[in-house]
């Protein structure tokens, strides 16, 4: 054992196994892990390490034991024999292995997950990597506080079968419905169901996170009790597909002269141009042209192919005009200054508004001046 001696001296493994107290053998265990790890061993040498690691692992004190653990909890040298052995010391000893070592297989881990109890099943639920089998297993299993944290863990592969057992069994818990809403990534089913179960915060986050069918999207918006809770404008400025987001709202109805109205003094410009090019029947590029491109008549013919209402026309020139006149800068808050001023153009530029759209507007700008407040703040 040339190299690992060379490494590892007499010395050390003396005071490894004839140490005088537990502080002088866990130093000596201690040395003996951190040149281990680095070492480059042959497989003869490999084989006498893992020897002396056991040593380690059948030490009385609990002290040597933990030296082993915290030493090796991320080296894939740690034999899986030794790893286990420690996964079942107490907790000081166990759980920093548990966490991290990467030598345990998903059949350890299930065996840990059944016999451990709710400290080790949460140490396994922040495990940098976890299977699909591994948490599927958590949420069968483990206590309400596990599952939120694995479900909070986006390095944790789930199926859809084990989110959806989630729900059912904590369908009341805050913490595991707002852990689900907040991974990265979440299949379809899921978030529809999801959105049912959460409260108007975890919705909006939904909404503007997760992907939803276009038709449920809508369903939740025009459902809503509340305009202040979930806005079918901020949707609109917020959908990732805008030429189906508007078809669907066609096919429902909902695409008004009101809500383009609204989106436009929002600044939402693509949404506009989407809506105008659906209800008049034109391509979305002629009708990007005519808006923007084609001066004074171009925004005029292609609001009346639309069948929009003549007295809103001085409202929409007013704000495509004031769309053109402002450039975003970037800066912290710009969205609100941008519509801020959109919806100031609005009110002070045009008779045609109608008195609930004025009102609507009115909050909204009331709503902004709150955020310019709390920012300021």
């Amino acid at each position: 054992m040339a190299t690992t001696r060379a490494a590892l001296t007499n010395d050390d493994i003396r005071m490894l196994v004839k140490g005088a107290t537990p502080d002088e053998r866990a130093l000596a265990a201690h040395r003996l892990c951190r040149k281990i790890d680095r070492a480059e061993l042959s497989e003869e040498e490999r084989l006498q390490a893992q020897e002396i690691l056991r040593v380690m692992a059948a030490d009385a004190a609990e002290l040597v034991r933990r030296a082993l653990a915290v030493t090796l909890k991320t080296s894939p040298l740690l034999p899986p024999d030794v790893a286990n052995r420690l996964a079942r010391d107490v907790e000081s000893v166990s759980l920093p292995v548990i966490s991290f070592s990467p030598v345990f297989t998903d059949q350890d881990l299930a065996e840990i997950i059944r016999l451990g109890g709710p400290v080790r099943q949460m140490a396994i639920a922040r495990r940098p990597k976890l299977s699909s089998k591994v948490t599927g297993l958590l949420v069968d299993q483990a206590p309400e506080d596990v599952v939120a944290a694995v479900c909070a863990n986006d390095n944790a592969r789930f199926s859809d079968l084990a989110l959806q057992k989630a729900l059912d069994r904590f369908a009341k818990s805050e913490s595991v419905l707002q852990a689900v809403a907040y991974r990265a990534v979440l299949p379809l089913s899921v978030t529809e169901r999801l959105i049912d179960m959460v409260g108007d915060q975890l919705r909006e986050h939904i909404l503007d996170n997760h992907a939803l069918s276009a038709e449920r999207a809508l369903e939740i918006i025009v459902g809503a009790k509340e305009r202040a809770t979930v806005d079918l404008v901020d949707q609109a400025g917020r959908t990732a597909d805008p030429k189906a987001f508007v078809a669907h709202l066609h096919r429902a109805e909902r695409l008004t002269p009101s809500l383009l109205l609204r989106a436009l003094a929002h600044g939402h410009m693509t949404f506009v141009e989407w809506g105008l090019a659906e209800l008049a029947g034109v391509p979305h590029h002629r009708t990007w042209l005519m808006v923007h491109d084609a001066g004074a008549l171009g925004l005029k013919a292609i609001y009346e192919r639309a069948g929009l209402p003549s007295r809103l026309y001085p409202a929409f020139r007013a704000g495509v005009d004031a769309y053109h006149g402002m450039e975003f800068d970037g800066r912290p808050g710009e969205r609100e200054r941008f519509q801020e001023h959109m919806l100031q153009r609005f009110l002070t530029s045009s008779q045609a508004v109608s008195r609930e759209e004025s009102d609507y507007l009115l909050d909204k700008l009331d709503r902004l001046a709150g955020f310019k407040a709390r920012a300021a703040g």
